[in-house]
């Protein structure tokens, strides 16, 4: 009985044995490198961006009270600014393309009758801040805008026919992205902009891709068929129907971006998306092939969740985390709208755990960051004087040719406790709070 126990043990830790070395053999086939290797990429300053919006616009156009903005911004520790330059199918700037195409029949201005654009980009490098002009509209225009009007054929549309889905901007019509009319269009704005003003880069939103009920046009139906054999479905969810259109798109974008570091060299490629499911399946923005085929240059997630545990969990998503081993990434946050302010304090707390995820952080926009909140201005600019006290200066340049890096990861960075608020500070001391789990959505 005795001999028996003690081969049945023999036997065991044989078994247990043998289990330990084929796990450790499978480990590097399911995704964890045998030996991992630092990045390629090289460190890059913490990237601190907020975007400057038509509804900044008061400000921008004023010239004294731009440079004052502007000034304060980079005393703040900022250092990316995101001006729109197309907004409701209409130039912020002064366009010889609009006019050309009579799409605009007027030269968009400051009050000073400056070039808007123009100032804000030598002011932006006078306080070295990188200044990314923001396409924010991309393909999407208003029904009733001089563009859409002028040119009907160039609109895609649903299966029933309808030409507009309703966005944050209001109802809209899109402009069929696989026209080549409608390429052309945009290519020329963004060479105008990057050629004649010289701007650190370019940056496009979740605008520049279509609603996945879009593309039943004849159009895109005959250019579907001539390339498949088949009938679009009637189902836009249909994976490939889904794909091919989100191909078309990547291509249209791969072209732009080569002709955009054509024009100036070491322009950045910025690129502003919501989450990558959302992104892909709902917007057929393919926005994790851009990065891996080096479309993009920058990235900025949109995630304007109004609480922690629903935010958290985008931070350590794996296309996030291996887009920071790449490019510059960052997570955009809301620092709040005219009926919905949010606290100095909800936004620190985000700073902070985009920090602990090796992510920068970008804000939307302007005028919320410290003039539309609970506390007061000079409550919220003390915060953020805090949160960016260690200097993050970007140059201007062409970005880093990064090579995939191994799966690692995030790195845990210690952020140092503050010096204590000012006296009669109302609930949002510069504080930092005790680390949350990141549950998976």
């Amino acid at each position: 009985m005795a001999s028996r126990r003690r081969l049945l043990a023999a036997s065991l830790l044989l078994l247990g044995w043998c289990c330990s070395l084929l796990l450790h053999l499978a480990l590097p086939a399911i995704g964890q490198p045998a030996a991992v290797q630092p990045s390629a990429v090289p460190q890059q300053a913490e990237l601190r961006g907020v975007w400057l919006t038509a509804n900044d616009m008061p400000v921008l156009r004023d010239r004294e009270r731009m440079q004052g903005a502007v000034a304060r911004l980079a005393e703040l520790g900022f250092n990316t600014l995101y001006p729109v330059v197309w907004n409701g199918g209409m130039a912020y700037y002064p366009s010889n393309v609009v006019i050309d195409r009579q799409i605009q029949d007027f030269s968009y201005r400051g009050l000073q009758g400056q070039d808007v654009l123009g100032e804000l980009i030598a002011e932006g490098r006078r306080q070295r801040l990188l200044v990314i002009p923001w396409f924010e509209f991309g393909f999407m225009a208003p029904l009733d805008s001089q563009l859409a009007r002028r040119n009907r054929v160039w609109l895609t549309q649903k299966q029933d026919g309808g030409l507009t889905s309703i966005s944050a901007a209001g109802e809209v019509a899109w402009l069929n992205p696989f026209r080549p009319e409608v390429q052309q269009l945009i290519t020329d704005l963004v060479l105008e902009v990057v050629g004649t003003y010289g701007a650190d880069g370019i940056q496009f939103d979740d605008h520049m891709t279509l609603p996945r009920e879009f593309g039943y046009d004849p159009f895109t139906t005959a250019l579907y068929r001539r390339e498949t054999g088949r009938n679009p479905p009637a189902n836009p969810a249909d994976a490939a129907w889904v794909k091919w259109r989100a191909d078309k798109i990547t291509a249209f974008m791969d072209r732009l971006s080569k002709a955009v570091r054509a024009r100036r060299p070491g322009a950045v490629v910025s690129i502003a998306p919501n989450y990558y499911d959302f992104a892909y399946k709902l917007q057929l923005q393919d926005w994790l092939t851009w990065v891996r085929r080096g479309i993009a240059d920058e990235l900025l997630v949109q995630i304007y969740r109004q609480d922690m545990p629903s935010y958290t969990p985008h931070l350590v998503r794996p296309e996030v985390q291996e887009s920071r081993r790449r490019i510059p990434t960052a997570i955009a946050i809301l620092s709040g709208q005219r009926n919905r302010p949010t606290s100095i304090d909800l936004m620190q707390q985000k700073v902070f755990a985009n920090r602990q995820a090796g992510l920068g952080v970008a804000f939307f926009y302007l005028e919320s960051l410290w003039s539309l909140g609970p506390e007061s201005p000079e409550q919220r600019k003390a915060v953020l004087a805090r949160l960016f006290a260690a200097p993050a200066p970007r140059v201007s340049g062409p970005p880093p040719t990064a090579a995939p890096a191994p799966a690692a990861p995030p790195p845990r960075i210690t952020v140092p406790a503050p010096p204590p608020p000012p006296k009669g500070f109302p609930g949002a001391a510069l504080l930092p709070r005790t680390p949350q789990p990141l549950p998976w959505a």
